[in-house]
């Protein structure tokens, strides 16, 4: 690998920290305001009670809020990352299908997970935050692999083609 190749991708990597964190920033931000203003209304309880099936894969309120909060940080990552960070002009809903397909099995592996570990420490305020902390760490990690190789393998810096 050449050195100018090397630095390329670091500051890709770089790239794509910065964004993901501005997306943890808005799921952290929407899961705390869930967690401690909407929860108060009562309204993940309310929805448990009335969807058996959704009561029974989310026992606690931290899965929905996760769901929620994990869905809009998803949206602003994709965007960014896309145009800035692998400067892709490939077929956008494309992307997105192969984006949807690795949060189709991160999704429920992670939710899940962050159940079981806010269930077994209910009365713990810290759990629900550590929990999704490390998530979230997990999730760049894997999805940053995940869009270099899958999403975006064939079609980094095509956007900076495109525009010459």
């Amino acid at each position: 690998m050449s050195e100018k190749k090397s630095k390329k991708d670091i500051l890709q990597f770089i790239k794509f920290v910065l964004f993901s964190a501005s997306a943890g920033i808005i799921q952290f931000g929407s899961f705390t305001l869930m967690k401690e203003v909407i929860i108060k209304l009562d309204f993940f309880q309310n929805l448990m009670l009335e969807h058996e099936t959704f009561a029974r894969i989310m026992n606690n309120e931290y899965g929905p809020m996760y769901l929620i909060a994990l869905i809009l940080s998803v949206i602003w990552n994709f965007t960014f990352n896309r145009k800035f960070t692998f400067k892709s002009a490939n077929n956008v809903p494309i992307a997105m299908l192969k984006v949807f397909a690795f949060y189709a099995v991160f999704t429920p592996i992670s939710t899940v997970i962050g159940v079981h570990f806010t269930g077994k420490y209910p009365n713990s305020e810290a759990v629900d935050y550590i929990v999704l902390i490390v998530t979230m760490l997990t999730n760049m990690v894997t999805e940053f692999i995940y869009d270099k190789f899958v999403v975006f393998r064939n079609s980094e810096g095509t956007a900076e083609k495109k525009d010459k």
